[in-house]
This record gives structure tokens, C-alpha cells and sequence, in this order.
């Protein structure tokens, strides 16, 4: 966008949860150029000003871990998700094998739009569709840049039919081809241990130490997934992957539901981002263990997804998690893990990706921002963080800021039609099922 983006009447979040009133924030480029009161930068002429009325501006969101095709597809699952963990993915590798780059694209689009109306400005994507890889990367791609969003994105390679080694390459020659872009990234995907022999392991662990770029992967979805490596490869998750040199800066560690205390520190040592889904987890009635355990040492964590509803509903129910476990007296500081949710995996992933600050409203900062249809009262002043992040729960997003540009103005998309994308996606999701 040519000229300046001024934000005026602003109500700005601060790192610390705290709020300032009566501000405003000027955008330069891809930077947030200054954070200043609103008498001290006037409007000039050629500036973009959006009039915020006290609206509260706060950094844009980050799902660390996202399914975007993925989890439009399961509800095609049905009944599957009753069955064994094995069963389950035996279908959803079915229907992935179905997709074709159109698809893909499609449903990319209409998951990517819906988290820019909320607030979503970064995706970490963890694509599944082995008979394209580099096509439906590809199709991704154009999508994030069409739309304004941010995306790092890999393939969730597996080896049980031969084909694993096909599937890196392909991830990795698009890894290769993205290195710089503005806004898309891409990373080397595994799925889980139990469908990755060490073949594969080794080879993924060898190139990300070469190129120095982050793996994406899951950790233990259940017990199952986690006894089905113990059988295979008389190891567990954590330890098995961190032999093959998958584990440190840059890496994202889905699902910690498996792990023990000091699987827990080994992720905290190296600084892999555990990326944790608490609704999901939930859902699945499963315990709090794993939760405790990340929480325990101080891991780089962020919230993601995994394709099923929002990041705001992780939000709240990793709040009353932590409320669970501050009430049986095994947690000192639950504001400061709410806190650490909301801003910290995500924004320091973002930040030594794109080599530059975010996560904060402040001068030098990347401008991925939202601003909320919400006004601020005095009394949020005082720091209340976790009550503020759900009142932001259930509130509209009025405008979403990537690198500096408007994606979102009122709500609305600026470069597609919502209603267009979600038609697009629906016919995509009735042509897979016809021949499933």
C-alpha cells in the first residue's frame, strides 16, 4: 500500500495486558513506524486514517498449528471418529489422496478468510495431500498472497507406502523456492512417528540442520499413537525424534498430549514450539497431564487449532485448564501462562522467521494487527489479562493489518468475497465425497 496507514482513537494492548487510551498508530510500510499519542501525529495529506473511536488495536493472532484442508475434511469422517487411532487415519490419508490442487486451493481460501475475520493474521499450516505436493503448496501459496495473510506451511510427509522420500523433495524444493518471500514461508512436515520410518526421520533431520529451517510434526495424538511407536520402533516420541536432529529453533511440536516431565524439558531445552490445542484435547476427553507438563518448564508454547474452530475458543478453554490446574495448587502464576498463550510462542516464531519484532503494538514492530469492535473501560487498566482476552473472545474483529495491509476493513475481505469462498469451498468439499 502506497502512503501512510494511520490509526486514530486508538485503545492499544499492551505486552504487559495493560491499556493506553487515546492513541495512535502510524504504518509504514511493513513496520509499525510509531506508537505515539493522538495529538502528536496529526493526519497529513495522502494518509490512510481509520478512526478506531477508542476500538482496542492489539497484535494480530497466530495459529501455530492449523489443518487448513484437513479439518474442513473431517467432517466427511463421520463415524470414523469413533474408531481405533489407526482406522482414523487410514481414512483421512483416503480422502487427502483424493484432493487435487483446485481443492486444495478452495478450502485453503475459505480457512484462511475466516481466520482473517478473526483476527488471525498467521497461519502454520500442515498440509496432507501426498498425490500433489509441490501443486497444493503451490495452490496455498497464491491463496496467502491473494488474501493478505501470512503462512508457514509444510507437507505431513509419511513413509508406510514407499513414497515418503518423493514427498520431501517435493516439500523441500517448495521450502527452497519460498525462502524470501514477504509473506509465505514454508517448512519441512512430518506427520507423527508412528506412520515415519527412520529412514525418513534421518533424511528430514539432515536438511533441516542444512538449510536451516524449521521441521513440523506431531507429537502423541493419544496413547495410541504413542504405543504404535513404542511397538514399531521401542522408543518414544520425543526421544525418537530428537536422535534424528528434528528437534530445536524453528521446529513446531503439535499435540504434547503423551508426554512426560522430562520429555517436557528436553522440548523446553531446545526450544521446539509446542503448539497446544485445548479444545481439542478436550473434546477428546483427554487429561491435563501433558498441559501441566509444558507448563512446568517454561516451554515455548503457542495455540493452534488443528483446523476446528477458533483460536479464541482454544484460548478459553486453555484458560479454565489453567484454572483447573492453579486450583489443585500445581501452578504459581495462571496470568502469566495466559499471557505467554496469547503472545508468546507465536510471536517469537513469527519474529525469527521474518527477522523482525512482533507480537506487540510498538514502535519497529511487524504491523500484523487487528483492531477489535470493542471499547476498552477504565477498570481493564489494571493488567486483568485473562478476563480482557475473553472478553476479546466475543468480540468482531473490525479491521486485520498483514505487513502493513489491509486484509479486513469492517469486517469485510478486501480482495474476495466471503460468501464466494465459502460456495467455492462446499462445492470442493461434494466433489471429494462423490468419489470417496
Amino acid at each position: 500500500m502506497e502512503g501512510r496507514l494511520l490509526l486514530k482513537g486508538c485503545s492499544v494492548f499492551r505486552a504487559d495486558g495493560r491499556i493506553r487510551s487515546g492513541m495512535s498508530v502510524l504504518v509504514e510500510g511493513s513496520r509499525i513506524s510509531k506508537v505515539a499519542p493522538d495529538e502528536e501525529l496529526p493526519v497529513l495529506p495522502g494518509d490512510w486514517e481509520v478512526a478506531c473511536h477508542g476500538r482496542l488495536v492489539a497484535p494480530g493472532l497466530v495459529d501455530c498449528h492449523t489443518h487448513l484442508v484437513g479439518g474442513q475434511l473431517q467432517p466427511l469422517v463421520g463415524e470414523f471418529v469413533l474408531r481405533p487411532f489407526q482406522q482414523r487415519w487410514e481414512h483421512h490419508l483416503h480422502l487427502a489422496k483424493l484432493l487435487t490442487a483446485g481443492e486444495v486451493e478452495a478450502l485453503t481460501a475459505h480457512g484462511i478468510a475466516r481466520g482473517l475475520r478473526q483476527g488471525v493474521t498467521l497461519r502454520v499450516e500442515h498440509l496432507l495431500a501426498p498425490s500433489d505436493v509441490q501443486g497444493a503448496l503451490a495452490a496455498q501459496a497464491r491463496v496467502a498472497e491473494r488474501l493478505v495473510a501470512r503462512l508457514i506451511h509444510s507437507h505431513a510427509n509419511f513413509s508406510t507406502t514407499g513414497q515418503g522420500m518423493q514427498q520431501l523433495d517435493a516439500n523441500l524444493e517448495h521450502v527452497q523456492q519460498f525462502r524470501r518471500h514477504a509473506l509465505v514461508r514454508g517448512a519441512l512436515g512430518l506427520y507423527g512417528s508412528f506412520v515415519c520410518d527412520d529412514e525418513l526421520l534421518r533424511r528430514a533431520g539432515r536438511l533441516r540442520e542444512e538449510m536451516g529451517v524449521g521441521a513440523h510434526f506431531h507429537l502423541g495424538e493419544s496413547e495410541e499413537d504413542l504405543m504404535l511407536t513404542y511397538t514399531r520402533h521401542n522408543r518414544r516420541i520425543v526421544p525418537r525424534f530428537e536422535s534424528f536432529g528434528l528437534l530445536g529453533n524453528g521446529s513446531i511440536a503439535a499435540h504434547c498430549r503423551t508426554i512426560d516431565r522430562g520429555e517436557s524439558m528436553k522440548l523446553a531445552l531446545s526450544r521446539t514450539l509446542v503448539a497446544l490445542s485445548p479444545r481439542s484435547g478436550q473434546a477428546l476427553d483427554v487429561g491435563l497431564a501433558g498441559l501441566e507438563a509444558v507448563l512446568a518448564h517454561g516451554n515455548l508454547i503457542g495455540l493452534g487449532t488443528c483446523g476446528n474452530g477458533t483460536v479464541w475458543e482454544e484460548l478459553v478453554c486453555g484458560f479454565n485448564a489453567i484454572l483447573s490446574i492453579a486450583r489443585g495448587g500445581r501452578m504459581i502464576d495462571p496470568d502469566g501462562s495466559m499471557a505467554t498463550f496469547f503472545m508468546g510462542g507465536g510471536a517469537e516464531m513469527c519474529a525469527m522467521t521474518w527477522g523482525a519484532p512482533c507480537g506487540t503494538v510498538e514502535d519497529g514492530s511487524l504491523a500484523d494487527l487487528c483492531v477489535f469492535d470493542f471499547v476498552p473501560a477504565d477498570l481493564l487498566d489494571t493488567g486483568a489479562t485473562p478476563h480482557l482476552l475473553v472478553q476479546l473472545s466475543q468480540s468482531p474483529v473490525s479491521w486485520t493489518i498483514v505487513d502493513g495491509r489491509v486484509a479486513v476493513r469492517e469486517g469485510q475481505l478486501l480482495a474476495a468475497d466471503f460468501g464466494e469462498l465459502s460456495r467455492d469451498a462446499a462445492k470442493a468439499l461434494r466433489s471429494v465425497w462423490a468419489r470417496a
